[in-house]
């Protein structure tokens, strides 16, 4: 039986996850990014878990182990989804509450929508319900072999302020990262979520032995305000890093006015 974690109280304990799985590159440049920075643990999925948003496994076990991931980083794999590895990790790893989450580097891009999707947010969110500053961090490349030095360097600036500011009200950050040379970034912008969705259709094929359909699912993203200069498609296609503040409230305030005057009176 695994015991859970006793851990140096000096520092800052930085719980880190992400959903491309725990041998990822990106999770192996942004506990290399951030190690000094604190006491990191990782706790992340034994395998890709990508578009599982913020789902959990409620219909079988979990399981951790042991990951060998780091010579100096303590590191589990976990059977369940992102959102799982925190749980996990909050409740029977460690004894004591995380100071920050990191959840990441994503390979591609988690802006606008894809965020409602997105297990590296997931992950994210699950700490901020649990009242603990958590970031994701998201490069725009999915190729297997991505640089992630550059996302990297931004994820460790980022990280920084956010642990200098620790004491203030927990933040959950979405950010995303453009793949390109550093000196052609800009820098960074705060930013809103932009308005768009995903246009998707089914790519149908058959099973070449009994003739059964199957079907991939696929399609386009279209923004529906290419013109507005303050969300974080517009940040990311000028050059930007993008970073996006986000919360688990899910209320439409601007609703409740309109629907108390119609509802409510019934």
């Amino acid at each position: 039986m695994l015991q859970k974690m006793t851990l140096m109280e000096n520092k800052p304990l930085i719980l880190i996850t992400n959903d491309d799985g725990v041998f990822a590159k990106g999770i192996k440049e942004l506990v290399r990014a951030v190690k000094d920075l604190g006491e990191i643990v990782v706790v992340a999925p034994d395998k890709a878990q990508s578009g599982k948003g913020h789902g959990v496994t409620l219909d079988m076990p979990l399981w951790y182990r042991p990951a060998k991931l780091d010579e100096e980083i303590r590191a589990f794999k976990c059977s369940g989804t992102p959102a799982d590895c925190v749980k996990i990790a909050l409740f029977k790893i460690l004894d004591r509450k995380p100071d920050l989450i990191l959840s990441g580097i994503n390979h591609g891009s988690n802006s606008s929508v894809n965020i409602l999707y997105s297990g590296t947010m997931g992950a994210a969110m699950e700490g901020a319900l649990h009242k603990i500053p958590s970031i994701g961090f998201s490069l725009l490349n999915f190729a297997p072999d991505s640089d992630f030095t550059t996302a990297g360097e931004y994820a460790r600036k980022i990280t920084q302020k956010v642990l200098s500011s620790i004491s203030e009200k927990p933040v959950c950050l979405n950010v995303n990262i453009p793949y390109d040379d550093p000196q052609n970034i800009k820098g960074i912008k705060i930013c809103r979520q932009a308005s768009g969705e995903w246009r998707e259709f089914f790519d149908e094929r058959y099973h070449p032995s009994n003739r059964r359909p199957y079907y991939w699912l696929t399609g386009n993203y279209y923004n529906f305000e290419p013109e507005a200069t303050d969300t974080d498609e517009w940040a990311l296609s000028n050059g930007y890093v993008s970073v996006q503040p986000v919360t688990c409230d899910c209320t439409d305030y601007s609703a409740m006015e309109a629907l108390q005057i119609g509802i409510e009176g019934l």
